[in-house]
């Protein structure tokens, strides 16, 4: 039995679907998805992201910069220390839904294979 099918959605320019593309793109790198990971437990300075994910504090800055770039994350001084944080929830809901669909489809996996 075909899935139900969804509305029509608008045409979307090629112009549109590059910016979507680039910005999954921004996703593709394990580091960055490290530095959302650890932003969801709440705003971070540079030093605890680095703490938090173990990568160097230059891959942190490159990454967080291609993270503000895209409007993932958002930055603020506080004198001399840069704050980040998630700017943009959507990013979050997006995350969970991916991590929950892969656990689903591991878990029919290992059903199949007679796991339980």
């Amino acid at each position: 039995m075909p899935a139900a099918r969804k509305k029509s959605l608008p045409p979307v320019t090629d112009e549109a679907l590059a910016l979507i593309a680039s910005w999954f793109r921004t996703l593709a790198e394990p580091s960055r998805l490290k530095i959302l990971r650890a932003l969801e437990e709440g705003e971070k300075n540079i030093t605890e992201i680095v703490e938090a994910t173990g990568l160097t504090q230059a891959n942190v800055s490159r990454h967080v910069q291609s993270l503000v770039e895209a409007g993932m994350v958002g930055r603020r001084k506080e004198g001399l220390t840069v704050i980040c944080f998630i700017a943009d929830p959507s990013i979050t809901d997006l995350c969970d839904n991916v991590c929950s669909n892969l656990l689903k489809r591991l878990s029919n996996q290992v059903k199949k294979l007679g796991g339980s």
